[in-house]
């Protein structure tokens, strides 16, 4: 995702410093006791492996670097959609030298992350899917351009194209004789953009520091952006998540009225206004516009079946560079939505709300996410993670600390966690609560930043990542994931089990293909097992889709079962038709290169005259069998 510092891109929050070799600043009592991995066995000082028989029967691929897709023996990949694929029988097929805003407003957008399948008609065969778009690749999309001087170089009309191909799609899907077919209509379909109304709701509404010149009452938004990861509710909407914002606006912090909170949420990097969108629209500009900032980085919830409703920025969920919103059911009927904020050293949070899903859909729990509780995640070298209200009036959260109301908690989120001891993490990606067993899986991407070994991220220098499970306690009603106090284990700490400076901890039988870094987007199929999208090419050179178990002897026995093309990475795990296909995002496909004229692949189409296109696929076997199985 777009926010990550080992990738090249903004905020170093801490000077980055050469580090110990992680082996050594790895406590292998922390290890064995957090990932209770007794009969696992890893590679620290020899433990013996028993034999463990892993429920994924795919035979592993090579993590091959190629300009198409590699999938293992006996699947097949189809391409459903692609950047600039018409949405409406009135829209133009896709062609970049004649993009204009409104043609591209009404394609299916650039770099799809997160993906959703939502049923119609009670089958399998027919059903809505929910792309978000996180962010244009200027010097992909039209011909010389390169990534340095894109923001310079691109046409007014080229860089309105790229504010109306980011945001979200809703697409109708029916599958005929196999496969599967967009249906081009009016009835479902809809792009989202960052032009789009918005209402802003919840304790931030219509705070002094969300009003601007286009809305003085601070209750209306115009569009999303920087669209990572999501989540659906349990009413069956979406939860698009804003992952910062900075690199769109333009200007100086210095002397500006919210000068401290625009540098605590990383405007001040000298990456930003990375495409040029303040010279066509002037509200990206902080000179003109500085509270217009305040009005993203939040949860926005769409109502799919709706293509006439309005889009609502949920403030009550926090502010901070959102990567997803993973939702999950309290005993009593509570909605829990569980939040990570992609930055090293920053933090990972839950919503809980006040009052219980009710029967119906969207119109039956339209407003349920405007009134709860944001807590934040404490971890503890006893292995216990403690939720901490973030809560106008109670603590620190007082006049004293500038804290006037509970918007003025919501709109700097982060700073409100920095005094209630929160502990800082290492770029939280994903959360997903596991289908069979109710725990939560958390993607701790990497943070090399880091000089010492903390609860919750065991080891220093985190270059490659690592991956946590969350154990709410049980209750007579099942799992509390409302609870104050959960448990908490290392599930693996990624890297080369092979490379003793790696400090990696797998299971003992971890292939040469198998082992990976950079977690990022995950995700569970209808069994349980969970599946790893990774979002970073060091060491390996490419990004791949790994499996694991998480119960049995073959617990974080990852293999490797996708490739995407070059300079791609693979998102969002979305499992359908009871787990017999895989949806997958394929973004940014040719990210790799500097330039069209030496791009390393054009996937999907393969023609000279069209760039690479971001792509969802769905990956099957012809056998009809279940994936991975």
């Amino acid at each position: 995702m777009l926010a990550s510092n080992d990738r090249g891109l903004s905020r170093p929050y801490q000077k980055r410093t050469e580090a110990e070799p992680l082996g050594s600043l790895v406590s292998r009592r922390r290890l064995l006791q957090g990932a209770g991995l007794g009969v696992m066995g890893l590679a620290l000082g020899g433990c013996a492996v028993p034999d463990a028989r892993s429920s994924l029967t795919f035979r592993e691929i090579e993590l091959l670097k190629t300009p198409g897709e590699v999938l293992p023996e006996g699947y097949r990949s189809q391409r459903i959609i692609s950047w600039g694929d018409p949405l409406f029988d009135d829209a133009p097929a896709f062609s970049p030298s004649a993009l204009t805003a409104e043609i591209a407003a009404r394609q299916f957008g650039v770099n799809n992350d997160f993906l959703a399948f939502l049923p119609l008609d009670n089958s399998d065969d027919h059903g809505l899917l929910f792309a978000n778009h996180e962010y244009p690749n200027p010097h992909l999309m039209w011909p010389g351009l390169t990534e340095e001087t894109a923001a310079r170089d691109m046409s007014d009309e080229q860089v309105a194209v790229t504010i109306a191909s980011v945001g979200a799609s809703v697409v109708e899907l029916r599958k005929q004789d196999g496969s599967w077919t967009v249906v081009k209509s009016e009835r479902f379909n809809r792009r989202i953009t960052a032009n789009t109304p918005m209402r802003i709701s919840g304790p931030a509404a219509g705070h002094p520091k969300l009003q601007t010149g286009y809305d003085p009452k601070g209750l209306t938004a115009l569009g999303t952006l920087s669209n990572c990861n999501g989540g659906v509710t349990p009413w069956g909407t979406i939860l698009t998540c804003e992952e910062g914002a900075g690199w769109i606006f333009h200007g100086k912090v210095d002397g500006l009225p919210d000068e401290a909170l625009l540098r605590r949420y990383y405007y001040d990097e000298p990456e930003n206004d990375r495409w040029g969108w303040a010279r066509v629209e002037p509200r990206f500009d902080l000179a003109n516009e500085p509270n217009e900032p305040n009005r993203f980085e939040w949860v926005v919830e769409i109502d799919p079946n709706d293509p006439n409703s309005v889009p609502v920025k949920r403030t009550a969920l926090g502010r901070f560079a959102h990567e997803g919103a993973a939702t999950a059911l309290a005993p009593d009927g509570r909605v829990v939505v569980y939040l990570g904020d992609d930055w090293e050293f920053e933090y990972c949070y839950r919503f809980v709300s006040d009052k219980p899903v009710r029967p119906g859909g969207a119109t039956e729990n339209a407003d349920i996410l405007d009134e709860g509780v944001l807590s934040v995640a404490r971890f503890t070298d006893s292995g216990l993670l403690q939720w901490i209200p973030l809560v106008f009036g109670k603590g620190p959260f007082t006049p004293d600390n500038g804290f006037h109301s509970q918007a003025d908690v919501l709109i700097n989120t982060r700073h409100a966690a920095d005094l209630v001891g929160a502990t800082p993490m290492d770029s939280p990606e994903g959360f997903a609560p596991n289908p069979v067993t109710g725990t939560v899986i958390v993607a701790l991407t990497s943070n090399a930043d880091r000089s010492e070994a903390v609860p919750g991220n065991p080891r220093a220098n985190n270059r490659y990542g690592h991956l946590l499970e969350l154990k709410p306690p049980q209750t007579g009603g099942g799992l509390d994931h409302a609870a104050d106090v959960f448990d908490w284990e290392v599930l693996a700490l990624c890297g080369d089990p092979s490379n003793a400076g790696h400090g990696a901890q797998f299971h003992g039988q971890t292939s040469a293909n198998g082992w990976f870094t950079d977690p990022d987007n995950i995700g569970f199929d209808p069994g349980g097992r969970l599946w790893v999208c990774t979002d970073g090419v060091q060491p390996s050179g490419h990004d791949g889709l790994y499996a694991m178990d998480l119960v049995g002897d073959a617990r974080a026995l990852p293999k490797l079962f996708y490739a995407p093309p070059s300079g791609a990475e693979c998102c969002s795990p979305t499992f359908i038709e009871e787990g017999r296909t895989l949806l997958l995002g394929i973004q940014h496909p040719g990210e790799d290169s500097a330039s069209l004229s030496h791009v390393s692949t054009r996937w999907p189409d393969f023609d000279d005259g069209l760039p690479p296109r971001p792509s969802i696929v769905a990956i099957s076997r012809p056998d009809g069998r279940l994936v991975g199985d």
